[in-house]
């Protein structure tokens, strides 16, 4: 059961990464997606894209770990903010190895 907990959170926090990357190209970027990230690649930008898009992990994470939103109380979820977190180090891990 906690797995799957888990297992939520570190998918949540991969369509988060993907999903903010996404939202940076298509703000800060002139040329389209698929080219920008084919760029990257080749010029070696790609690890600041994904470290870029991991920002909307950490409003993902603290989602998870507060109790109380506005006036409304929630439940913490521990296990899906691990997940999230689990995701931001692969993420991490990602970046060092386009970087370096």
């Amino acid at each position: 059961m906690l797995i799957v907990k888990i297992l939520k959170g570190f998918v949540l926090g991969l369509i988060a990464n993907v999903l903010g990357s996404y939202l940076y190209i298509s703000i800060f970027s002139k040329e389209s997606v698929e080219y920008t990230i084919e760029q990257g690649i080749e010029k070696g930008f790609i690890g600041g894209i994904i470290a870029l898009g991991a920002i909307l992990n950490l409003i993902l994470f603290f989602f998870f770990v507060t109790k109380k939103i506005g006036k409304y109380q929630k439940v913490p979820q521990y296990y899906e903010a691990r997940g999230v977190l689990l995701a931001t180090v692969i993420a991490a891990l990602a970046v060092l190895y386009f970087e370096f």
